[in-house]
């Protein structure tokens, strides 16, 4: 491990979910060990890759994290995680 692992981008792209509202939220999903994680992609293609070309998403500086918190709640976040088939319908996540 050299001092770029842990380099965390000044953007993130995150897979949302449409509202009928109109409003999107970010998607966080519930991890192998219980916890929650936001989903969060360092690239639009790794996005698009792992997620389906029909996903929406949305465009968020590293710094406004914190909202996204406060409004859908999560344990970690995750980066450019891989997402099994089996919970991708129609070029986006279920």
């Amino acid at each position: 491990m050299d001092a770029f692992d842990n380099v965390i981008p000044p953007m993130l792209y995150l897979p949302v979910s449409d509202h009928p509202d109109g409003g999107h939220t970010a998607i966080v999903r519930e991890l192998s060990d219980g916890r929650s994680g936001l989903l969060a992609y360092t690239a639009l293609d790794r996005l698009v890759r792992r997620c389906g070309p029909n996903q929406p998403w949305m465009l968020l500086a590293t710094a406004d994290l914190g909202s996204v918190k406060q409004s859908t709640p999560f344990d970690v976040i995750t980066f450019d995680l891989d997402i099994p088939s089996a919970l991708l319908a129609d070029g986006r996540l279920r």
